[in-house]
């Protein structure tokens, strides 16, 4: 079996969110579980969710997952899940408690940056980020361009 790249060791990458990186600034990141129902695992392990528009958000001293779309398993039952449902996040009481106070007291959100499988258990790697202003981004993408050109005249 080939060697696993830098901070993917045993990771099955089932979704990412490219959109957070665009609009926001990620400050810090942390890994927490996801409580799931049956047919919401396998549709993540067959690769059908999308983070583009979720965020976490407390709701009675828990994080939940918001807006995250987990397409219904095509082969379930009756018993299939709700696409867009709030999913409960798994974390310690301390990280609980650290995330709020730095919500709230700095303005701060939580975005899912990706969905991934580790030894069987789902994950969702979470940002605390401070959300872009338009000229940031601007200056975002015309510092990649340079660095694209340099790389270029490098060659």
């Amino acid at each position: 079996m080939a060697k696993a790249k830098d901070g993917e060791d045993d990771r099955k990458v089932v979704a990412r969110n490219k959109k957070a990186r665009h609009r926001f600034e990620i400050l810090a990141r942390i890994e927490a579980g996801i409580v799931l129902r049956g047919t919401e695992v396998k549709s993540l392990r067959a690769g059908r969710v999308a983070l583009a528009d979720s965020f976490a958000r407390f709701r009675g001293g828990e994080l939940w997952l918001q807006n995250c779309h987990i397409a219904a398993y095509e082969d379930g039952s009756w018993q299939n899940h709700e696409p867009t449902r709030p999913r409960k996040l798994l974390l310690h009481r301390r990280e609980l408690r650290r995330l709020r106070t730095k919500m709230e007291e700095r303005g701060l959100t939580v975005v899912p940056l990706r969905i991934y499988f580790t030894h069987g258990l789902a994950k969702v790697e979470l940002a605390l980020c401070r959300g872009k202003r338009t000229h940031d981004r601007r200056e975002d993408l015309k510092k990649r361009e340079a660095e694209r050109e340099m790389r270029r005249a490098y060659r």
